[in-house]
């Protein structure tokens, strides 16, 4: 795999790790529970690690570090906000938002990982999708305990 194939996977992971941050902080926010803020605001800097790393493999490949998030985790962004003020900042609403972001960015991992990748990239990736299961299968736990009607799901 040329240069360029791998900064473009990086970046795209890049992206979707970037919008995993900014959707734990919006979680964050959207709800009153502080064991569940506390924990979004965790996950949300453990992302913002995974983008540092990400974008350290892009320079070193010879690339430029994406930016931005996608355009699909702004308005997934937006309906949460909208979601849950329309539901009292209802803990259920923001886990089950939550929960979406996260298996989308489970998704572009095992996608990254379906491509033909140096030694130290896949091992990177390997790491980080581990990660973004974590986080996924929490969430699920998260929203699955709320939604049995336990006011406070940590």
């Amino acid at each position: 795999m040329d240069n360029d194939k791998i900064v473009s996977v990086l970046n795209d992971l890049i992206e979707i790790s970037r919008d995993g941050a900014n959707g734990f902080r919006t979680c964050a926010e959207d709800t009153h529970d502080a064991a569940l803020q506390s924990y979004f605001e965790n996950r949300a800097q453990s992302c913002a690690q995974a983008v540092n790393k990400l974008s350290a493999e892009v320079r070193r490949y010879g690339g430029d570090p994406d930016t931005g998030g996608t355009v699909t985790g702004t308005l997934h962004r937006a309906w949460v906000d909208l979601k849950t003020s329309l539901t009292s900042n209802d803990n259920l609403a923001v886990l089950e938002e939550c929960e979406r972001g996260e298996a989308a960015a489970v998704v572009a991992y095992e996608n990254a990982l379906r491509e033909e990748l140096p030694g130290n990239v896949r091992a990177l990736l390997d790491q980080q999708y581990e990660g973004a299961k974590r986080n996924h299968d929490r969430v699920r736990q998260l929203r699955d305990t709320a939604r049995h009607g336990n006011a406070s799901p940590i």
